[in-house]
């Protein structure tokens, strides 16, 4: 089973804006929906996860607001921004073109 760390270059990227695509989360409920839709393989550690949002955040693809949490504590909701919606469809077509290319060598006889 693969850790976080060995996840492809840029690939937490695409989770998180796919992630972000049906609603806006706060980082915990990123990590446990990143979580829980991998069937518990993929799991984004906290010094993974807040830098890659900060990231994504100066780079317009998504936007933060301050909001209550399910357990009433105040948490950054984070959202995609329309740059993120488009970049997201490039990340898709690029990750669907990578990784059938690896599924071609790996299945080669």
């Amino acid at each position: 089973m693969g850790k976080p760390s060995d996840l492809v270059q840029g690939t937490l990227d695409l989770l998180i804006l796919k992630t972000l695509s049906t609603e806006a989360r706060h980082g915990w409920a990123i990590a446990k929906r990143i979580q829980q839709i991998s069937g518990e393989v993929l799991q984004v550690q906290q010094g993974s996860l807040y830098p890659a949002l900060h990231r994504l955040e100066q780079q317009g693809w998504i936007k933060a607001k301050w909001g209550e949490s399910e357990t009433g504590r105040q948490a950054k909701f984070y959202s995609l921004t329309a740059a993120g919606r488009a970049q997201l469809e490039k990340e898709t077509a690029s990750w669907e073109r990578l990784s059938g290319a690896i599924n071609l060598i790996v299945q080669e006889g």
